[in-house]
């Protein structure tokens, strides 16, 4: 098992990171005990995380989390990889919405959306019905949509102009260029950057990150994956949230400070209030 990377200096005011699978290992690189990865965050600045679950054990994992640790709320979905595989996609949903609307803790639905990178033509028809579901019920639960999108860029925007935009909704991970940027900030998204802004190949990325306005920026891990420089490759964490918040306001220009507070205000404001 390799040895995980050193925690980076503190942030000199407290952000959250909006999206985490505590639950999940990397390779064979076990999971951090929760409480050490609570502890381990909280340290550098990162003291409340988002968890989210992207399938039937780890929505209910993700709730059960949230409510053992109050650093945490919740996000339950079925992830758009997984929608094509279920034998029930119906009686799926309907798991997920219980968990949705019988915990106060969950504050999301997602992460849900539209992948065309692992989903073949012949899942994609299933992996839409379920993203428009999920728009359905994060609307009639006052919930905030949390979107996966990898190179679906022009169908996310189809569905959520079909369907309607909930009040509150996140561009998880986000991976589009700044034309993409503006047409979801014209929608009311937020724009959540991951590890993935401190790429070297990641201009397009970088450059929708810079023209945010600074009320609509969000930052997350998505870990255990998307480990930012200069430690990509290896297991992620939410510990490691300063590496991108920094590099975020170096590109920005952005007092690193001024960036903090709003990233942790803007987080509260998408998340429906303070836990």
């Amino acid at each position: 098992m390799s040895e995980r990377p050193p925690a980076p200096d503190p942030l000199p005011h407290p952000v959250v990171d909006n999206h985490c699978h505590l639950d999940v290992a990397r390779g064979d690189e076990a999971a951090l005990p929760v409480e050490e990865a609570l502890a381990a965050a909280a340290a550098v600045g990162v003291p409340r995380i988002v968890q989210i679950g992207c399938d039937l054990r780890g929505a209910r994992w993700a709730v059960e989390a949230a409510a053992t640790h109050p650093e945490l709320v919740a996000g339950v979905a079925l992830h758009p990889n997984e929608a094509p595989r279920l034998a029930d996609l119906d009686a799926a949903l309907t798991e997920i919405e219980q968990l949705a609307a019988a915990h106060d803790r969950v504050r999301a639905v997602g992460e849900t959306g539209l992948d065309t990178y692992r989903t073949g033509a012949e899942g994609r028809a299933v992996q839409e019905e379920s993203f428009r579901r999920h728009v359905d019920l994060a609307k009639r639960l006052d919930k905030t949509l949390v979107i996966h999108d990898r190179d679906a860029h022009d169908d996310v925007l189809r569905v959520i102009d079909d369907e309607g935009a909930p009040e509150r909704w996140v561009m998880h991970c986000f991976s589009g260029d700044a034309a993409f940027a503006r047409a979801c900030l014209d929608r009311g998204a937020h724009l959540s950057f991951a590890g993935t802004v401190t790429f070297k190949n990641a201009d397009q990325v970088r450059e929708a990150a810079a023209i945010a306005p600074i009320d609509r920026v969000l930052v997350e891990t998505d870990a255990p994956y998307l480990t930012p420089m200069p430690h990509r490759g290896r297991s992620n964490a939410s510990y490691l949230v300063p590496l991108t918040v920094r590099t975020l306001a170096d590109l920005r220009k952005d007092d690193l400070e001024t960036l903090c507070a709003a990233i942790d205000e803007n987080t509260e404001g998408a998340f429906g209030g303070p836990w």
